[in-house]
């Protein structure tokens, strides 16, 4: 295992990982930005205000994208089981 390898299989890893997080990053940012708006328009400052519909937007699109995503971890750890022999070898 030389260390061209070793890059290449760390790169694969965060391309996974930065894949599997944006959906739900993206999402929960959206809705902060949008609470916050609000928060200054009404001038109402909350603290946890921001923090339910966070986790519930985070819930649903776990709910939606889920599937999608343990197929991604899964294809991603099949493929480097696999490629085990050829790695070490």
């Amino acid at each position: 295992m030389d260390a061209d390898t070793v890059v290449t299989v760390g790169r694969q890893a965060m391309e996974v990982t930065m894949l599997l997080a944006a959906p739900i990053l993206l999402s929960s940012l959206v809705v902060g930005l949008l609470i916050a708006m609000f928060q200054a328009v009404t001038q109402i400052n909350e603290m946890t205000l921001s923090f339910v519909p966070k986790l519930i937007v985070v819930a649903v699109v776990m709910m939606v994208a889920g599937s999608w995503m343990l197929s991604q971890i899964t294809g991603f750890m099949r493929q480097l089981v696999e490629n085990i022999p050829y790695l070490i070898g």
